[in-house]
């Protein structure tokens, strides 16, 4: 019967001899909407094949709906199907299914005479440069079959009515016939008689692929006629006609021959056609995520993203009401190694509309911070008449696209509950959560949530803000972190002494994201996020602790000025600081513009714009710790002889050390080099007397002693400085 249908639908391209026919003119949109398909070329004109198969769901859909109050209406045609049938001897394609079926009329109004709303909407959109892929979603999908057929023959069979054949080519008419000795029971049958340049339509593998791509979760089993080439081993058939013709008074010969003849075998080959269901894997979206085994969502993410390890985490839901639809998110164990790709797919969902693929290309339906995440999408609400422009304002989708964030949010602080895996995910996908906080405004307070960092209290596990907040001390008001190169360089700060010291938290930020995403994520919970390299940084002080700075203040008063002085434009100023207990000093940025860490970035930036640089680069304040000895040495110099070159060299000396200990780099390497090498010298009481400015060093240190260190707190200057 199956050979008898595949045979019937080839012939079905042609008319019946002797058949009545009655020819119709098309509708004039509808005349005008074949010729722009015809005569215009489309790269991708495989879609032609998701919408009929799409037709033929709605086909069934409808049958079985009717069926629900009346399971008579299926008669003999109780299986609901759709059934495509190559044939490349005749070069044709036939999709068939058993659905509701078209009477006559529905024959020459559905498909001619009476043009839809979107025939016009749809050339419109085309003229304007859309995408022919988008047909089916103005109702008009029918007619993609054009764009790779040169006759397209429709027989159909309504209960209401006789099998009736429809046949076009392509021209301003087509013909309606009866169809009397069809053994078509119910549904409609649409054979296409491709063009000599589309024959790639029969071939197995194409028909497979664009099933699986566009059609794989089609509710009705989709079937494939394939024909299969089998090896078999046969009897030698020509040895046993040799064994017949020996003479027959040798009995006991022919046995012997006979015995031979039955042991020896031929390879022939054999080719055997059968259906072969494509759509095996079921929307399991549509089922009560109850039902649903692990094991059922773990293969059915392997099919989705051909991902050979098992997802980290799953969530399914649906969003029922006044808008409906079906999600089924997937969190991936690994980043992709194209994760940050400019030019990789926007993200991983994919849209179904009634279980029919739309794309996987939509870029509102998830941001790009969650572009990891994989899964589908399937909306009962969206309309048919969607472009993929129109689908960019579309409102259901950007409540489809809230949904998807919050669900998505809600994932991860699932996986949080376990640490091992929010280590995985974490490793893999900090960066995307960082992104986040630097991105979406809206979601901000819940994404950071899901930061981890290292600390100086947990220095080899990683904590959450939350965590931070519960261990602060009453005191304390704000949320310290500081930022870095890596966290062996950021632990060794001299900006945390006195934060140590007051026992207080310091977060450790060593991700270059981590000064974009902090920018945005001004507080937590109320308090304020402070970087402990920047101005603003304000400890609480006791009473006795504000009288002694404030006395400290007016005693290195001189020493502040001529310091700034000599440093000129290096620094905006240079103050005593309250962050400081056991290094000399450091220099800190103002609290809007760049830290260190953050111009070392902005300098690794190959396409940097650098007059953004020269705007968002900070004054540079040197503060000082007056209960340093160095600090309190110099003090007592400049009062002795403010013009003492050393002590000049001394204090250049340590803002370039400050430079370097405050994640800063050196402008002139060499000449700080230089000045090391004088004070190797100077410690060693060597006189190079081809250095002109060692010789005015050595006359000055004759002409007045009292400027010359003592040679043992030299070298712990020297070490202090080190």
């Amino acid at each position: 019967n199956t050979l008898k249908m595949s045979a019937e639908s080839a012939a079905a391209a042609a008319p019946a001899a002797g058949g009545k026919s009655e020819s119709f003119a098309f509708n004039a949109d509808i005349t005008q909407l074949m010729n722009l398909i015809i005569n215009t070329f489309y790269s991708n004109k495989e879609v032609f094949l998701r919408e009929l198969i799409s037709n033929s769901s709605d086909a069934l859909d409808k049958i079985r709906f009717q069926s629900l109050s009346d399971k008579s209406i299926l008669g003999e045609a109780k299986e609901l199907k759709i059934d495509i049938i190559p044939d490349p001897k005749n070069n044709t394609l036939t999709i068939q299914d058993s659905g509701i079926g078209m009477t006559k009329e529905d024959l020459i109004n559905n498909l001619g005479t009476i043009a839809k709303s979107g025939t016009k909407q749809f050339m419109e959109a085309i003229k304007a440069g859309a995408d022919v892929s988008m047909i089916g979603q103005f109702g008009v999908g029918f007619y993609s079959a054009f764009l790779v057929a040169e006759r397209v023959t429709v027989e159909s069979k309504n209960n209401d009515d006789d099998v009736y054949r429809w046949t076009s080519d392509a021209g301003n008419s087509f013909k309606i016939e009866a169809v009397p000795d069809s053994d078509l029971k119910r549904g409609t049958r649409i054979t296409l008689q491709l063009k000599d340049d589309q024959l790639s339509y029969v071939e197995e593998k194409t028909l497979k692929d664009l099933v699986k791509k566009h059609s794989e979760f089609i509710g009705f089993p989709i079937s494939l006629w394939v024909t299969k080439t089998e090896e078999k081993e046969v009897d030698d058939d020509e040895d046993e006609e040799d064994g017949d013709d020996d003479d027959d008074d040798k009995p006991k010969v022919e046995e012997v021959k006979s015995e031979k003849t039955e042991k020896k075998k031929k390879t022939i080959t054999e080719e055997k056609s059968d259906w072969e269901v494509l759509n095996k894997q079921k929307p399991i979206w549509t089922r009560a995520k109850d039902e649903i085994k692990k094991e059922e969502y773990a293969a059915f993410y392997k099919a989705l993203t051909n991902d050979w390890e098992e997802h980290l985490a799953v969530k399914h839901f649906s969003v029922e009401g006044q808008l409906e639809f079906k999600a089924l998110l997937f969190c991936p164990k690994r980043a992709p190694f194209d994760l940050f790709e400019g030019k990789k797919k926007k993200n991983n969902i994919k849209l179904y509309v009634r279980r029919v693929f739309i794309m996987d290309n939509c870029e509102d339906l998830i941001p790009d911070y969650m572009s990891f995440v994989k899964g589908v999408v399937d909306s009962e609400d969206l309309p048919l008449n969607i472009s993929r422009e129109s689908l960019q304002q579309n409102k259901i989708l950007r409540v489809i696209k809230k949904n998807i964030v919050k669900k998505s949010i809600e994932m991860f602080k699932e996986i949080a509950e376990n640490k091992e895996d929010y280590k995985k995910f974490y490793e893999a996908f900090a960066k995307n959560i960082k992104l986040g906080i630097h991105e979406d405004s809206a979601n901000r307070k819940k994404l950071a949530d899901l930061l981890r960092y290292n600390s100086t209290v947990c220095v080899n596990e990683v904590t959450s803000l939350k965590e931070y907040c519960g261990r602060m001390k009453k005191e304390q008001k704000n949320i310290y972190y500081i930022t870095g190169e890596s966290r062996k360089v950021v632990e060794q700060s001299p900006f945390l002494e006195k934060l140590k010291k007051k026992g207080y938290e310091v977060l450790f930020m060593v991700d270059p994201i981590d000064e974009y995403a902090v920018q945005q994520l001004k507080e937590y919970d109320e308090k304020k996020l402070i970087c402990v390299t920047k101005d603003g940084l304000k400890l609480e002080m006791t009473d006795e602790e504000k009288k002694k700075k404030e006395d400290e203040a007016a005693a290195f008063e001189d020493l502040c000025k001529k310091m700034k002085e000599i440093l000129g434009d290096k620094v905006e100023k240079v103050i005593l600081s309250d962050r400081l207990s056991t290094s000399p000093c450091c220099l800190v940025t103002g609290e809007f513009g760049w830290s260190a860490n953050m111009e070392r970035i902005m300098k690794a930036q190959a396409l940097r714009d650098n007059s953004m640089t020269s705007f968002m680069v900070s004054k540079k304040t040197l503060e000082l710790n007056p209960e340093h000895s160095i600090v309190k040495e110099l003090r007592v110099r400049f009062q002795n002889n403010a013009q003492d070159q050393t002590v000049k060299d001394l204090v250049w000396l340590l803002f370039e050390t400050s430079l370097i200990t405050s994640g800063f780099s050196l402008p002139e390497p060499t000449t700080f080099a230089g000045r090391i090498h004088k004070l190797i010298k100077l410690g060693l009481s060597i006189a190079d007397n081809d250095d002109e400015e060692v010789v005015a060093a050595e006359e000055a240190k004759k002409e007045d002693d009292d400027d010359v260190p003592p040679l043992e707190n030299q070298g712990e200057d020297m070490e202090d400085v080190d």
